[in-house]
């Protein structure tokens, strides 16, 4: 995880606020199931997931850290309306998948994601991952290259960005309970910048009540300071065609744009940069990001028809 310049103020404004309110903050409801949850069953745990179904090709997607499996809610409906077959998936930790795993980095998260392309009896399919999430699509690519027809990666974390020690130290206090579930809804308040979804009191109260359940928001902690080397380490393994997305407002980049080359570029991609988006282009621009990804998707399968 990495915080620009601006972001750190926005922090310690949250974390104030955080301080001055949490007296008078009610408890959350736990997180109610959705009708079409599943449930893979996996060393360590099980990973929550929800399956559209269809004879589409598949696109498994992937939140970050600290969200839940309905940042998608905008984007899947797009794409099974484009004839994909869509599953979203709560990564370890979160939503309704188990917590005290012994692993939270991304690299496990990767191998989740390679257990469920093997659940799902898929020969081939496309990965979308935001954030941390972009660094486990990369582990998974490099894993079973054969398996993954093409990746998308949105305002990715894929390499080791560490922290100054006293960011450092000031994550590892503000992420404690009893205020760590209200300081972090704050800092992903900050994430949305020119069109922020209507909904996103409501989403943020949801998630809020899930971080309050025991062992979640210990689960945030542990991605946030787990390493991505491993991740990183596969860069140059991945073979699979590579759509980079990014936000240009991203908050967590000092230079979104910058950043989202060096990915694209040290993977062999493509860069989209959406004007106006914070960290969820496909949460306030789904229309452009949903059109983008089937574009790229629709490119590398006449792509693969043509070597055939």
């Amino acid at each position: 995880m990495m915080l620009s310049t601006s972001l750190r103020v926005t922090l310690f404004s949250a974390a104030l606020v955080v301080g001055a309110t949490l007296a008078a903050s009610a408890p959350g409801a736990n997180a109610k199931p959705t009708p079409s949850v599943h449930w893979m069953k996996v060393h360590g745990g099980y990973i929550a997931y929800d399956d559209s179904g269809g004879n589409g090709p598949i696109i498994i997607c992937v939140p970050g850290l600290g969200d839940l499996r309905q940042q998608y809610r905008f984007l899947a409906p797009r794409l099974k309306a484009a004839g994909f077959r869509v599953v979203t998936m709560d990564v370890r930790g979160h939503g309704q998948s188990s917590v005290d795993w012994p692993d939270y980095s991304a690299a496990s998260v990767g191998a989740d994601v390679v257990s469920l392309i093997h659940l799902l009896g898929a020969k081939k399919v496309y990965i979308v991952g935001n954030s941390m999430a972009g660094a486990a699509a990369v582990w998974a690519a490099a894993e079973i290259p054969g398996a993954v027809a093409g990746i998308v990666l949105i305002d990715p974390f894929v390499r080791e960005m560490p922290p100054s020690v006293f960011l450092n130290a000031f994550l590892k206090v503000a992420t404690l309970r009893p205020w760590g579930p209200s300081f972090w809804s704050m800092y992903y308040g900050s994430l949305y910048k020119s069109s922020p979804p209507s909904d996103l009191p409501a989403y943020r109260d949801a998630l809020v009540a899930n971080l309050k359940e025991p062992g979640r928001i210990e689960a945030v902690k542990a991605m946030i300071f787990a390493s991505k080397s491993p991740c990183e380490a596969r860069i140059p393994k991945v073979r699979a065609p590579v759509l980079v997305m990014m936000g240009s407002q991203d908050p967590d980049f000092d230079n979104p744009a910058t950043e989202a080359k060096w990915v694209a570029d040290h993977l062999h991609g493509k860069k989209l940069m959406i004007a106006g988006a914070g960290h969820y282009p496909h949460v306030e621009y789904p229309d452009i990001a949903s059109a983008a990804i089937v574009a790229f998707i629709e490119e590398v399968r006449v792509g693969e028809a043509r070597r055939y």
